[in-house]
């Protein structure tokens, strides 16, 4: 009787066939990738408009609780910029999406300017900012006695 023992172990790996094949795949895979992440980033670019301008307006709400004086969040249609007033930075809307403010009459300016107005208590004078590209958008509302922002995405909010 004879046993047949090896004494190398037995080695396996990868065959350059196999890694060449690998190789070709992972290219393909980034070479799709790009187009596809192009598509999605305008969704994502006026929902972060959306968020700013939400966040905004609670920075406003905030500052008239806080200081115990009215604070407005004034936005510039023509010129995509929102501010709240005091000492805080402007913010910036992209110029390719579509604004549109619906305020208290007289919260509004002849240079498309609105502003929503917020007291100490909370409240506010309400309304609504419409963010839209293309067909869909968002609408940031805010309730004129609760001081309450919202944002929800809306379709055709232009019309």
């Amino acid at each position: 009787m004879t046993a047949s023992c090896s004494l190398r172990p037995r080695v396996r790996g990868f065959t350059l066939i196999e890694l060449l094949v690998v190789l070709a795949l992972m290219g393909a895979i980034l070479a799709i990738t790009p187009p596809l992440i192009g598509k999605a980033l305008p969704g994502v670019e006026l929902k972060a408009a959306a968020r700013r301008t939400a966040a905004g307006l609670r920075l406003a709400r905030a500052e008239a609780i806080r200081s115990g004086r009215d604070a407005a969040f004034i936005l510039d249609v023509e010129a995509h910029r929102f501010r709240v007033d005091g000492d805080y930075r402007a913010g910036q809307i992209p110029a390719d999406i579509a604004l549109r403010v619906q305020v208290a009459e007289r919260e509004t300016s002849a240079d498309d300017v609105g502003a929503i107005r917020f007291f100490p208590d909370g409240s506010s004078t309400g309304g609504v900012v419409v963010l839209a590209r293309d067909d869909r958008g968002y609408e940031v509302g805010v309730n004129w006695l609760t001081g309450r922002i919202r944002m929800v995405p809306c379709e055709d909010c232009l019309r």
